[in-house]
């Protein structure tokens, strides 16, 4: 191209074009967001009650499944960081080929996580093996797609685009893994079950039911290639120009150690830690205590999509109160879902039902959104008060996602082997009175109890403020 004569078109402009990227893009980048938040919301909702009632494994055994995927997909996050770090740039870029390699292998094991062997001695090995496979592949698929933000484009502002395209595909992938999982298998769960004559099959379960699952599993898994067809075709890699930052030379245990000692940082982890697994108990007991401890279960497909929506409608609200009124006044929203877990617990109406799944979205939707608000104030926190630079930022991130996938993992686990405990007869139409209080406090007192540590550790802790007398630092920081 000629050069221009004026200067400031050169500068200015030059960039800005450049960086532009085109809605297709943006949409296809987008759309490589959906097949995850469409198995991880499926598996969040049913992924108990299938194991429990369709496959009839003891709910001690369920409990080593769920505790064993959480904590393989929370071990998978470092070593995920660590591999794809170092890997080599090819013909496809850096990132690109760990999404494209894991698409195929994620698929299958999310198809076979819902399959029912027709062996039923080692059918627990089975689902620890598949949901195990399926959390760490999740992982070594999430890592690079989210990191690919980075390399679309150099300008912050389409970045933050792309960034606006990919919750928004995400946020419908969660609504769409949840009602399209339901609608297929809700005739498995439904009031005539039991009344029917059982059918043969594999250990005693419905070949309907097995079936229905199978056909769920195949749907949600041919949203992998499919989705990530379209990333391929529509999303270019760019090659980073950048070098790779590490805390100045730090290593990641290093980092992780400087990280953890900061205590506004460390406040913040361990509030979310009983909060984060609050919301999870929550989503994994509604449907099973709607199908047994309560008359609800023609109902529970309705009362999922309404947590869905409520959720989904209710972010962008909390993003304006995140504004508007600060951030440890939008915890209190969280608070929301409380007295309603509660009247549930007491009163499992269908009228008082949908309002607990309305409150349930509202509360789901600042959890999820307020950690990632709060996170940056902390690492810049930090920054301002030690000297390793902004490298150190990823370690933040991953080492929360890590301690929270912890905790969901220690939370399902208990709570699932407290079923075995008090009598729950895997495949069974009617639970002993035990079970039904079981899941009555599950749904209710273990949440709510959760949630106000939390909210209390969160709420006492100090705001982490950043030092005005130096504002190029500051800014240097941030960029």
């Amino acid at each position: 191209m000629a050069v221009t004569v004026k200067a400031p078109e050169v500068h200015t402009p030059k960039p800005s074009s450049d960086g532009r990227l085109s809605v297709c893009t943006k949409l296809c980048y987008g759309i490589g967001g959906i097949p995850n938040q469409v198995a991880s919301s499926a598996t969040a909702f049913y992924l108990q009650l299938f194991l429990l009632d369709v496959a009839q494994i003891p709910a001690a055994q369920v409990s080593l499944v769920l505790f064993g995927g959480k904590v393989s997909g929370a071990a998978a996050d470092p070593v995920a960081g660590f591999f794809i770090n170092r890997s080599m740039r090819t013909g496809s870029g850096r990132l690109m080929p760990w999404v494209l390699g894991c698409t195929p292998f994620i698929a299958l094991a999310y198809f076979f996580l819902w399959f029912l062997p027709p062996f039923t001695s080692f059918r627990s090995l089975w689902y620890m093996t598949f949901y195990c496979l399926f959390q760490a592949l999740a992982t070594f698929f999430q890592v690079p797609y989210t990191a690919l933000t980075m390399l679309l484009t150099p300008s912050p502002r389409e970045r933050d685009s792309a960034t606006a395209y990919r919750m928004t595909m995400e946020m419908a992938g969660t609504l769409m893994g949840a009602t399209v999982h339901g609608l297929i298998v809700s005739s498995a769960h439904g009031s005539h079950k039991c009344e029917e004559a059982p059918l043969p099959g594999p250990g005693g379960v419905s070949p309907n039911a097995m079936h229905l699952y199978s056909t769920a599993a195949a749907v949600v898994a041919v949203t992998y290639p499919v989705c990530i067809s379209l990333l391929r075709l529509g999303v270019t890699e760019r090659p980073d120009s950048s070098t790779p930052a590490s805390g100045e030379g730090l290593s990641f245990l290093a980092g992780l150690g400087l990280t953890v000692r900061h205590p506004p940082y460390l406040k913040l982890v361990v509030s979310f830690l009983f909060i984060s697994a609050a919301i999870q108990v929550e989503q994994s007991y509604l449907v099973l205590f709607c199908t047994h401890a309560s008359r609800l279960h023609d109902h529970v497909q309705r009362l999922v999509l309404t947590i869905l929506v409520s959720a989904v409608l209710s972010t962008p609200l909390w993003e304006w109160i995140l504004q508007r009124f600060g951030k440890k006044a939008s915890a209190f929203g969280i608070f929301v879902i409380v007295p309603f877990a509660i009247l549930l617990a007491a009163v499992p109406t269908a009228p008082v039902a949908y309002v607990v799944a309305f409150a349930s979205g509202v509360s789901i939707a600042v959890s999820l959104l307020l950690p990632w608000s709060m996170l940056p104030d902390v690492v810049d926190d930090f920054q301002l008060q030690h000297h390793h630079g902004p490298g150190l930022e990823t370690i933040f991130y991953s080492s929360y996602v890590f301690f929270t996938k912890l905790s969901s993992a220690g939370a399902l686990g208990i709570s699932t082997l407290s079923l075995e405990f008090a009598g729950y007869k895997a495949g069974a139409c009617e639970q002993v009175e035990e079970v039904v209080v079981t899941l009555k406090v599950l749904i209710g007192a273990v949440p709510t109890c959760m949630i106000l540590i939390g909210l209390c550790i969160l709420l006492v802790s100090p705001t982490p403020t950043v030092p005005r007398q130096d504002p190029s630092r500051q800014l240097s920081l941030r960029r």
